[in-house]
């Protein structure tokens, strides 16, 4: 005689946005937002209130749109969200300011299952709390693929904020987070390789160091970008603004251990993953020359007045080649990191 395997629980079913019409979408994507007092009128009214102590508000947007900056195949709707927070939270962090709210817009197909509506929701929820801000609404509409589009509201506390046209010659160059972990994790997934997790994390879900910027701003920090582009084409556009050059030193930008192991495993760059990988979200920044750096943050490189080059050239050893290298969204033909 032989036992039969029990019946394995019946999965419930999972219902589409068409199944669960707007306003199921709406509540499924705000059901986990709580309560915060510098957001007292939040998701279900026309439009938010938001509490502004300081009396400006810093602004910024972005979007992530399925097949250009992500593919499900590659990462997971809670990623998604998290992700499409943590990418706008570094630019208010980039001003030398904190998160105060978000506004979430969700396109998606109407084939599309609750639960990636869920998972995104999670993502959304889970990445403001960790960028010390509140989601204080948004919007869902019908898209022929799945688009999440942040907009995010930061509090500079009374500074003033720290611009991309701020560096002087003689400023020290530093960075504070990753460099190259997030392209290193892209191609990772892309190879199909199966270790190097950090890595892979980093790409579906970067963490910039979001208090280093407010923190830099204290410190006299002259200029500030966050790294979304790549570390040359960042620097480049933040040497530009300030009528500077930046001569980069090699060795200070030398990948580290993961790094170099990674892509001894792939066959792939180590060094190009720092100077040209996009969105791991690094910060950098100059600094008066002389100046203490904050905790965290390490120098890779001076700024100087411009002689025999135009403004915004960035070299590294002396060499402006790499510089050429990031991401453009309206000329690269593939996923570079982004």
């Amino acid at each position: 005689m032989t036992s039969e395997e029990p019946d394995s629980p019946a999965q419930p079913r999972v219902r589409t946005v068409a199944e669960l019409g707007e306003d199921g979408v709406i509540a499924l994507a705000t059901g986990g937002v709580r309560p915060d007092p510098r957001v007292p009128v939040g998701p279900g009214d026309d439009a938010a209130v938001v509490v502004t102590p300081d009396g400006r508000t810093v602004v910024s947007s972005d979007a992530l749109v399925e097949g250009r900056h992500f593919r499900f195949e590659l990462t997971t709707p809670e990623h998604v969200g998290r992700r499409a927070i943590a990418q706008n939270a570094a630019d208010i962090a980039a001003m030398g300011a904190v998160c105060t709210a978000f506004t979430v817009t969700l396109g998606c197909p109407p084939e599309t299952g609750e639960d990636v509506i869920a998972g995104i929701a999670r993502g959304t929820t889970r990445g403001a709390d960790d960028a010390g801000g509140a989601i204080a609404g948004g919007d869902v509409v019908r898209t022929e693929q799945v688009l999440l589009a942040v907009t995010v509201l930061g509090d500079l506390q009374g500074r003033a904020p720290v611009l991309l046209s701020g560096a002087r010659p003689g400023d020290v160059v530093a960075v504070c987070g990753t460099l190259g972990h997030s392209a290193a994790g892209l191609d990772v997934l892309l190879a199909g390789h199966e270790g190097f997790g950090g890595l892979v994390e980093t790409y579906r879900c970067p963490a910039p160091p979001l208090a280093a910027g407010p923190q830099a701003a204290v410190a006299g920090a002259t200029a500030l970008t966050d790294v979304s582009d790549g570390l040359l084409r960042d620097a480049r556009a933040l040497a530009r603004a300030s009528g500077v050059a930046i001569a980069l030193d090699g060795a200070l930008l030398a990948p580290d251990d993961e790094l170099v192991a990674c892509a001894a495993a792939l066959g792939a760059d180590a060094d190009l993953w720092v100077r040209t990988g996009g969105e791991d979200h690094a910060l950098l920044a100059t600094f008066p020359a002389g100046a203490a750096l904050p905790a965290g943050w390490r120098a890779i490189g001076t700024a100087a007045a411009p002689a025999g080059a135009p403004a915004g050239t960035v070299t590294v050893d002396g060499d402006a080649g790499p510089a050429a290298g990031g991401w453009n969204t309206f000329t690269e033909t593939e996923e570079n990191g982004r």
